[in-house]
């Protein structure tokens, strides 16, 4: 796994059970127990985390805890104060962050770490699984660790042993390592897409690899899944870890989050437009124009994606709204969210924008006509009042 061929090696640590872990820790009855994150006494919300226990008899995320107590009528529903989970985030953070300055934070329960440095005097693997002990040992959080030269793959490596893994994957592994796992295991094929493919007959990854069968997965899921799907799996997606690609910059952001799920574009997309409203009048009335665009979701897993894209400043509420339509046609596909939320960055007030200086940028409609006014009024007072019209009936295209 060195660094023979210059790859990088990227560590993905993804925390197992992260907030039925944190529950144990704060009361340690709960060990061994069946038991759910969610809403104590009520048959309302939906279940956020499941006990190892408790997922062997069918209760997961995203259930509803009226069909989790249909399905096991003595779960046992605890809520957490979500502070406890931010409180052990930065425990296990602090471990990492002994062995490498690069770490980019996923999510409150998963980080990427670049050791490519560090693995020239230490194996990655005893670095791998020394840090996994560590953050048993002194935090009480268990974890699994995927080891790649991409973060793609790193990710799914790090899901292909729970609890407690450590799994390399390699360029040369995805054949027989990848290829034989269902479509549905690919990280960042929405929960409506992945059975698409397999009531079509694509059931494994190495089903959607074929080039037979091509152009038969982009008709049923599109060209840009296809090829997310193919540069990630081959290993030719990012292998930067980057500190700020989370990190603010000025902005101005609003978010909610909602008791309901939220699972539909349709839904997703009318409650960013009331979000995207609101901060183009803020822009507005504070003279702001922003040049990056961005929206966030939360899973009810309490995972969170935000994903952006830069342009031209602007303050045009349309502009921004059909940015904010692209991205999430891009990357939402069908999750179950609780968060949502919307990032106007990169800001710049009106005075300190370029200026432009051309008559059909500078001024609206009835200043436009003003300053064609003045520009004739001033070319005619010094070479007079026929100067521009005195040809009228000749061809003054010519000039």
């Amino acid at each position: 796994m060195a660094t023979k061929n210059n790859a990088k090696i990227i560590f993905h640590i993804d925390m197992n059970a992260f907030f039925c872990s944190v529950a144990c820790i704060l009361n340690p009855a709960l060990r061994g127990k069946v038991f759910a994150i969610g809403r104590e006494n009520s048959y309302r919300g939906v279940i956020s985390s499941a006990s190892y226990e408790a997922r062997a008899l069918g209760i997961h995320s995203a259930m509803s805890q009226r069909e989790a107590y249909e399905l096991v009528p003595n779960l046992l529903i605890v809520s957490v104060d979500y502070s406890n989970y931010v409180h052990y985030h930065h425990l296990f953070l602090a471990i990492l962050k002994e062995y490498s300055s690069l770490i980019e934070v996923a999510s409150i329960d998963e980080a990427y770490l670049d050791v490519t440095e560090r693995s020239l005097t230490r194996h990655p693997l005893v670095l791998a699984k020394e840090i996994q002990a560590r953050i048993l040992k002194e935090v009480g959080l268990p974890c699994s660790i995927g080891i790649a030269p991409t973060l793609f793959l790193a990710k799914m490596a790090s899901d292909m042993k729970k609890p407690l893994g450590v799994t390399v994957v390699r360029k040369r592994d995805v054949e027989h390592m990848l290829y034989p796992l269902s479509v549905s295991e690919i990280y960042g094929i929405g929960k409506k897409t992945y059975p698409i493919l397999i009531k079509n007959g694509i059931q494994t990854i190495g089903d959607f690899m074929k080039e037979e069968h091509k152009n038969k997965i982009i008709r049923l899921v599109g060209e840009n899944t296809y090829t997310y799907v193919v540069t990630h799996v081959l290993g030719l997606s990012s292998n930067v870890v980057d500190p700020n690609r989370h990190s603010e910059s000025e902005s101005i952001s609003t978010s909610r989050t909602y008791d309901r799920i939220i699972e539909s574009e349709t839904e997703v997309l009318y409650e960013l437009r009331k979000m995207t409203r609101e901060l183009v009048e803020k822009l507005k009335a504070n003279h702001y124009f922003t040049k990056t665009i961005g929206f966030t979701m939360r899973t009810i897993e309490f995972k969170t994606f935000s994903r952006s894209r830069s342009m031209d400043y602007t303050d045009d509420f349309q502009t921004i709204f059909d940015v904010i339509v692209d991205l999430v046609d891009e990357h939402y596909h069908g999750e179950a969210l609780r968060l949502l939320g919307v990032d106007l960055s990169n800001l710049k007030e009106e005075s300190q924008l370029p200026k432009v200086y051309n008559l059909f940028t500078l001024y609206d409609e009835d200043e436009k006509k003003e300053a064609i006014d003045s520009l004739i009024k001033e070319y005619q007072e010094k070479y007079g009042s026929k100067a521009l019209f005195q040809n009228k009936n000749k061809n003054l295209h010519k000039y």
